[in-house]
């Protein structure tokens, strides 16, 4: 029956999206299903108030990592033209990260190995920060969309290690606080600098300030510049000195998730066919989302800010 369904999506899907370019579409939407019924199944819908966004924050990671797996296949000159040139065997790299990404998502979503899945992929996103952003960023030291990449996919790394860190029995406690700590500040700090760069290039997309403008039929441009970079200062200046981090943290990741709604997903539909310019950039900004609701998953309602100038823990978050 399951196999039926899928066949009947694929069919519907197909006279919406050009071939070339459906296999991205294609994984992210059975990732979407996979997820909202394991959710389901799971009863995380029972959680009550604003702590029901933090279910969500796997799912949202999930889906963009397995669109970015099948980007690897579809388009595998193009990624292993990115591979370091020192590195043999360009075109195996992009299929096996392709393969890597599209498995850590399935993992994710289900649950099955999760922890060494998220794990794994944290260490392998940030492999990449280290060899081929940093670098290219040291290249053009003046690039700022280089320098955004560089915090986002660090920032994506974190996500990851923070979806290992919240698995049961997946290191001790004393690991678990200092990991704890860097997870918050890699969210924050990249927070903190897209949200200046909102005051001084208001003009490009929300939340990521990458290279694409945005669209001039989406009303507002200001308005959404400067909320969205108030919105990210506030979160992670709260992250950076542990104020109502945990607080902070979710509530990033639900504002990220209705930009992504309200701009991103018209930008997506608008630009089916250009999946560099629509899809990837919804993918981006919804793992944005996906990774800050899995930080605020594994911090504690404490605030431990208070305790710092008082010198005693807190009574409550």
């Amino acid at each position: 029956m399951k196999f039926l369904l899928i066949v009947l999506f694929r069919a519907h899907l197909t006279m919406l999206i050009p071939a070339r370019v459906f296999w991205p579409y294609f994984a992210g939407a059975v990732l979407l299903i996979i997820g909202l019924a394991r959710i389901i199944k799971g009863q995380g819908l029972q959680v009550r108030g604003i702590e029901k966004a933090l279910v969500f924050g796997p799912l949202f990671f999930a889906i963009p990592m397995a669109v970015f797996g099948a980007d690897h296949f579809i388009a595998s000159k193009i990624v292993a033209a990115t591979v370091p040139a020192w590195i043999p065997g360009h075109l195996f790299w992009a299929y096996f990260v392709g393969t890597a990404l599209f498995a850590a998502s399935l993992s994710i979503a289900t649950k099955k190995h999760s922890g060494l899945a998220a794990s794994l992929l944290s260490a392998m996103i940030f492999s990449f920060v280290l060899l081929i952003h940093v670098p290219n960023f040291a290249a053009n030291p003046h690039d700022r969309f280089m320098f955004a990449i560089v915090l986002r996919d660090s920032s994506f790394s974190s996500g990851a290690l923070a979806c290992a860190l919240a698995q049961p029995g997946e290191c001790s406690k004393q690991k678990l606080n200092w990991l704890t700590v860097l997870v918050r500040y890699v969210i924050a700090i990249p927070s903190v600098i897209f949200g200046v760069e909102h005051f001084l290039y208001p003009d490009f997309v929300p939340v990521v300030p990458l290279k694409q403008p945005l669209p001039s039929w989406i009303p507002g441009h200001l308005f959404l510049a400067y909320a969205t970079g108030a919105v990210l200062i506030a979160a992670g200046l709260s992250l950076l000195f542990n104020w109502k981090a945990r607080l902070a943290a979710t509530w990033l990741g639900i504002f990220v998730f209705a930009i992504v709604l309200l701009v991103y997903l018209p930008i997506m539909i608008a630009k089916l066919s250009d999946i560099g310019n629509g899809l990837n950039y919804f993918a981006d900004t919804l793992a944005f989302s996906g990774a800050a609701l899995l930080i605020a998953g594994v911090l504690s309602n404490k605030d431990h800010s208070t305790a710092a100038l008082t010198g005693k823990e807190p009574i409550t978050g």
